[in-house]
Formats: C-alpha cells, structure tokens, sequence
C-alpha cells in the first residue's frame, strides 16, 4: 500500500472524514530499518506525527493547527478556560474542572489536541472519555505530551 495513502486513511479514521485533505502535498517520510513501516512524517523540517505501533497517530501541535481548518477535527479537541492555559501551555496536565467543552469523539488512551481562542496550545492523551470529562468535576481529565513553551524553552543546566 501506499505510504502517503495509508496516512490519509489514518487521519480519516482516527479524526474523521475529509481530515487527510489537509495533509500537506510534500511531506518527508522516516522509516524503521528493521519492520519498513511508518517512524515519522514531517513537512519542511518541522515534525507532523509519529505513527505509534498500534495504529494511533502522536501528532504535533503544528499539524493539529493545520487539521483545526476542517470543522469535524473541533469534534476531538478539548476547550479549556483562562484559568489553566498558562499551565498547560508549560506541560502540565488539563483537570476536568478546567475544561469548558469537550469534543463527543475524546476517547480514552486517543490523541486530544487543548484548545484555547481557537489556538492549539498543547496535544495530549486522554485520560477519560468525552462523557466521563464533562460528568466528573475532579481528577486528570488529559495528560500532556507536547505543547508549545516546553518546546522552545532551553534546557538549564
């Protein structure tokens, strides 16, 4: 198959239909040396995703901007208040206190882009679901893997 349209069937099925139209055209490609599939996919040096070995994307919070154009993306994101974006942005995990809407397709152990005006402000995984967020009112509702200060901030030493 394909390797570019083994991603677009990807992106469709985890985020929804007509998600992979907003792949970019020229996208480089990183392989494993030893199995041949998928490591990495990045667009003019900046990383995209990482394809995990069960299937699910780690996307970046540069390629979840770009799938913020299609509206059916909103519907895997989280929204959350003024409260808690300075935290998040530095890493920290979002609690279900802090989220003000949650998109119906949050699933447990899924990849959920943190919004905040709009702006994608960190990526992570979902420690509960969608119904399971907006009914409890305590505890780690995503835990963070990527957001954007961590990434520029230099290691001190």
């Amino acid at each position: 198959m394909n390797h570019i349209l083994k991603l677009q069937h990807t992106l469709d099925a985890l985020f929804g239909n007509g998600t992979s139209k907003f792949l970019p055209k020229d996208v480089e490609m990183t392989f494993s040396r030893k199995t041949g599939r998928i490591r990495t996919v990045s667009h003019k040096g900046k990383l995209l995703c990482t394809l995990r070995i069960d299937g699910s994307l780690a996307i970046s919070t540069y390629f979840a901007q770009m799938l913020l154009q299609n509206k059916k993306f909103k519907e895997n994101c989280v929204v959350i208040n003024e409260d808690a974006a300075p935290f998040v942005e530095q890493g920290r995990s979002v609690f279900c206190k802090h989220v003000v809407t949650c998109g119906k397709n949050v699933q447990i152990a899924g990849d959920v882009p943190v919004l905040f005006k709009n702006q994608i402000i960190a990526v992570g995984r979902a420690i509960l679901s969608s119904e399971m967020i907006s009914d409890f009112h305590r505890g780690v509702a995503i835990k963070i893997r990527d957001s954007l200060k961590s990434r520029n901030e230099e290691p001190t030493l």
